[in-house]
């Protein structure tokens, strides 16, 4: 048997093409070959976030994991002041692209890639009435549908967080996917970051109240905080069946509509008692504070935001953002048959490292080695859809909005996915 240094002399003396890499991965015959598509790439983006771990790796399972892929080309819509696209780029041997085409093409005439993934957050984009960040992800992820259309060959696309700030937009993205037979995932990394106690409720239970808390600014944060909720509501006797109304209410609202029994008290004792970031008095004097029976959140809490989801089948679920009392994100819920409310914290180790997205890297990487998702897209559709109806209610006054347009049904897979070695 030839061993792995005769090999590679034997090769090198016969022309033959040979694929090394610098940072002491396996060689291997043929390497799947990786594009990404990126609004900007700089220090702390989310494309650099994830770009890097196909680059250099990230820790799985205990070991330092080297993805048997390649980035072999790069789009940045965007290139602001601490760019490090053209640094990459040199340091690791792949080309930035001016277009999408070419960047999926990696200059020639054919799709060339064996994956694309787009990571289009942060850079400076306008925000509508709404204070959605118009993020152009439909619009890039359109160009990537017309090379697969015109090379007439489609290949596993990942696409970070929402699929669209526009419901309908986000609805396209997912009718092309079925449409050219390619898979697609999408949506946050707390889906499948560590929980911490690590629940996962089973497929056959009834669920009959949640609550999320969440803390950060609208249309970035409060999008993680209602995937998280969604991951785990969709465990449910029946599955998802869809989002039936929703409503965004503000300030005192909130606290008057948990005495108006809108949302439990308890659910929130449960969830804040996860939180692993209580702010307040805590801050001042490092005393643990129970925030929920002392009196202190409305006067902590300067601006909290509520969001109900009244889903198809009945289950009523509450976002609370709850800015100034917490630095986390937390969930309770009452399942049936349960005399103990089930809560935990989504654990998020903290920057720069943020290693929350090796998990959500794991996963891109299994669905383009299977050609199979790990989970529904059709669970990122869904959030992206309450989020947009959300902020639709914000700005007509608080009202509840009948959602006809969100009757979205799938299936959870068996397993959760989420981070537990």
């Amino acid at each position: 048997m030839l061993s792995r240094r005769t090999f590679l002399e034997i090769a090198v003396a016969s022309g033959m093409a040979v694929q090394l890499d610098y940072s002491r991965r396996e060689w291997t015959r043929k390497r799947k070959k990786l594009a990404i598509i990126a609004s900007i790439w700089k220090y702390l983006s989310h494309a650099q976030h994830f770009g890097d771990r196909f680059l250099v790796g990230y820790p799985r399972q205990g070991k330092w994991h080297y993805p048997e892929m390649d980035v072999v080309s790069l789009y940045v819509d965007q290139k602001p002041e601490g760019d490090q696209s053209e640094d990459r780029a040199k340091e690791f041997g792949f080309k930035v692209y001016p277009t999408v085409k070419e960047t999926l093409r990696c200059g020639g005439d054919k799709l060339a890639v064996d994956g694309v993934l787009l990571f289009i957050e942060h850079g400076d984009y306008p925000r509508n009435k709404k204070g959605q960040i118009l993020y152009p992800r439909y619009e890039l992820f359109q160009q990537v549908i017309e090379v697969f259309e015109q090379d007439k060959r489609a290949v596993p696309v990942f696409n970070d967080k929402h699929l669209s700030y526009d419901t309908a937009k986000a609805k396209k993205m997912v009718e092309a996917s079925k449409r050219l037979r390619f898979p697609m995932l999408a949506g946050s990394s707390l889906p499948v970051t560590w929980r911490i106690p690590a629940i996962e409720f089973s497929l056959d239970g009834i669920i009959e109240e949640a609550l999320m808390v969440g803390v950060g600014s609208s249309d970035a944060m409060d999008y993680h905080a209602l995937e998280a909720l969604q991951c785990m509501v969709e465990r449910r006797q029946g599955g998802e069946s869809g989002v039936k109304s929703v409503q965004l209410i503000q300030g005192d609202a909130v606290w008057k509509a948990a005495e108006e029994g809108r949302w439990s008290k308890k659910l929130l004792e449960a969830a804040l008692s996860r939180s692993n970031k209580i702010l307040g008095k805590t801050l001042v004097d490092a005393r643990p504070q129970d925030l929920v029976n002392n009196g202190q959140l409305p006067k902590i809490v300067k601006n909290p935001t509520a969001y109900f989801v009244e889903h198809s089948d009945g289950l009523r679920t509450t976002l609370l953002m709850l800015n100034e009392a917490v630095a986390d994100y937390t969930f309770a819920a009452k399942l049936q048959g349960m005399t103990e409310i089930q809560s935990t914290l989504f654990y998020l180790p903290p920057e720069p490292n943020v290693v929350y997205s090796a998990c959500l890297a794991e996963k891109i990487e299994e669905m383009i080695e299977t050609g199979r998702t790990p989970y529904p897209v059709e669970r990122t559709l869904l959030v992206s859809g309450i989020l947009d109806h959300c902020l639709e209610s914000k700005i007509k006054v608080n009202q509840q909005l009948e959602t006809p347009q969100l009757r979205i049904s799938y299936q959870a897979t068996k397993a959760s996915h989420f981070c537990q070695t």
